[in-house]
């Protein structure tokens, strides 16, 4: 099968060959889940605990990260002395479960720690020298910064004179050098171990998770949990282990999967009440899904730190009181609905802005008056409109930019930023592979853009150049069922770096093609042997596969390819598929 089209597509309606995501062995015979789990790069004698991830299985130890121990050893001497401890957050999603962790966690083992959440607007990204030496001048005696601080050179500095002890927790990319902090704790230090370095993909949630994996076991190990004080589950966290992940669109694989996979087993038995009302808010009637939580709950938490208060998605994961947090998560909801307003306004210039550059390796756009809360949401839109890296960055009336970058696989953009910050064209930056954030002075921006064109050009036009349509499996039009959606399920969660599963299913003839809703192509498929399915096409009237569909003779024959869900409206054993593209059979 190794370099065959699938059925035999070399250009199809959206101009792409179809390939088997699997090169190199025949697997279409074999169990539907070990083809999924095949496909995406488990070798045969895995399979077995990839088909249920646990914790147990994926959880490395802790001790395997360069300044863990030093930084559960400082945390338990502070826990066992009743030291004031103050967690520094970031605003989105990663940043609010992270702390959320571990002041939940804290709490269990006896103490009350302080939060500071900076303000997007007003203090920008990561810890300021002010806000630690302020929370030094409330008491704190260790602050532990997490999903952020990996770059916080000055910051720690003067947290560092002023007598403050750091904790970094964070998982972006590192320079040469580390920030003066009593420990950095980063899979993505450029000194870490082979093993640790393994872990680079994992959210600064999941690195909060180790740490305080790390830091029980060491209370465990001085007898703390003797006699008859209980040691806590941290267990009982991973369903905010899991929001932040899937939110922070880290890859879906190994221990990540592990969190996912168990996260959401936790949330179903609604222990955290702040998740519980924000389900409520996000009108979910069943146990939140994997997608529910990258497009229902996570973009509503990120909606404090974006257009609202940015500390309200810490507040509700650590809410006690269910009232409480029901009032948090309506004003979260509402938040949402505003962010998505001005998301809508600004992608609209956005993507006006981003044609003269449709064929360049990056798509780069600015403009004053944009809400800097939104930019990221934007980039991510141009970046699967064209294709190809995309930054957005937001013009102060001073003309400083603050930028928002998302990234397409292949291509580092989190690197290419740090580049550039070493090349003095930007005044901060970091991020990882496939998201980064920048400022950039008065005047710098095409500067910046001539650069980072420049530098990705390769890898972008390689990124882009292998591209085609990657299937998992072959269906007849009869095979398009529910109990099908079980067995793809089971492979799951999926997400960034586990894509879901894509079929095709033919030779099928189009019967009552028309337009639905907001430009849908709704349509029936029809085989050779008689039997039917359901499949929709989003936004695509307009698309030349679109008018494709709409335009088929009734005995012309197809490919299809794309997505199987369940026909959610009819119930029973009912699927449908989310068609994507489509060729000449």
């Amino acid at each position: 099968m190794s370099g065959a089209f699938a059925c035999g597509v070399e250009r199809s309606l959206t101009g792409q060959p179809w390939r088997w995501r699997r090169s190199g062995g025949d697997d279409l015979q074999r169990d539907l889940v070990d083809q999924l789990l095949l496909a995406r790069g488990i070798e045969e004698a895995d399979l077995a605990r990839h088909r249920a991830p646990t914790i147990r299985e994926f959880l490395p130890d802790p001790s395997v990260f360069a300044d863990m121990d030093k930084a559960a050893a400082r945390l338990a001497d502070a826990v066992q002395r009743g030291e004031t401890i103050a967690i520094f957050g970031d605003y989105d999603v990663d940043g609010a479960t992270s702390a959320a962790l571990l002041i939940l966690l804290l709490r269990r083992l006896g103490l009350e720690p302080m939060v500071y959440i900076p303000d997007r607007l007003m203090e920008g990204y990561g810890p300021s020298g002010a806000a630690l030496v302020e929370l030094k001048g409330r008491g704190a005696n260790l602050v532990i910064t997490v999903d952020c601080g990996a770059q916080a050179f000055e910051a720690l500095d003067e947290a560092a004179a002023a007598g403050l002890d750091v904790i970094v927790c964070d998982h972006h990319q590192c320079a040469t050098r580390l920030p003066t902090a009593l420990a950095v704790i980063n899979p993505n230090r450029l000194d870490e171990s082979e093993t640790g370095a393994a872990h680079g993909h994992v959210a600064a949630v999941g690195m909060a998770f180790l740490l305080g994996v790390a830091v029980i076991r060491e209370l465990r190990q001085r007898g703390q949990f003797a006699g008859d004080r209980t040691e806590p589950r941290i267990i009982d966290l991973l369903d905010i282990v899991a929001l932040g992940t899937v939110a922070d669109v880290a890859r879906l694989k190994t221990l990540n999967r592990a969190f996912v996979t168990q996260g959401l087993k936790v949330m179903a038995d609604g222990r955290n009440i702040g998740l519980v009302a924000l389900a409520e808010a996000a009108r979910l009637v069943k146990a939140p899904t994997a997608r529910d939580l990258g497009f229902a709950l996570g973009p509503r938490i990120n909606a404090g730190g974006r257009v609202g208060k940015s500390d309200l998605g810490v507040r509700l994961l650590t809410s006690t009181d269910l009232e409480e947090a029901r009032i948090i998560a309506a004003e979260l909801d509402r938040l949402n609905e505003e962010r998505r307003a001005i998301e809508m306004i600004v992608t609209e210039q956005a993507g006006e802005a981003a044609e003269a550059q449709a064929e360049h390796p990056l798509i780069m756009v600015s403009g004053k008056g944009w809400h800097p809360g939104v930019i990221g949401i934007v980039a991510s839109r141009l970046k699967e409109r064209f294709g190809r890296p995309a930054i957005v960055i937001a013009e102060d009336e001073d003309g400083t930019g603050k930028g928002s970058g998302r990234s397409i696989s292949g291509v580092d953009l989190g690197a290419a930023v740090l580049a550039a910050k070493d090349s003095g064209l930007i005044v901060a930056g970091g991020g990882h592979a496939m998201a980064a954030g920048l400022t950039v002075s008065p005047g710098g921006i095409d500067s910046l853009r001539q650069f980072l064109n420049e530098r990705m050009a390769t890898d972008v036009a390689s990124a882009r150049g292998n591209r085609s349509l990657l299937l998992d499996a072959l269906l007849a039009p009869g095979g398009v069922a529910g109990n099908l959606c079980d067995s793809l399920d089971a492979a799951g969660p999926y997400g960034a770096g586990w894509p879901a599963p894509r079929v095709a299913a033919g030779p099928a003839r189009l019967m009552r093609a028309g337009v639905v809703g907001n430009g849908h192509v709704r349509a029936i498929a029809v085989g050779d042997d008689g039997k039917s399915f359901k499949l929709i096409a989003f936004r695509a009237a307009e698309t030349e596969l679109g008018q494709a569909l709409l335009s088929s003779p009734s005995d012309k024959r197809w490919w299809l390819a794309g997505s199987i869900k369940r026909d959610e409206w009819n119930g029973g054993n009912a699927a449908e598929m989310h068609l994507e593209d489509a060729a000449p059979a």
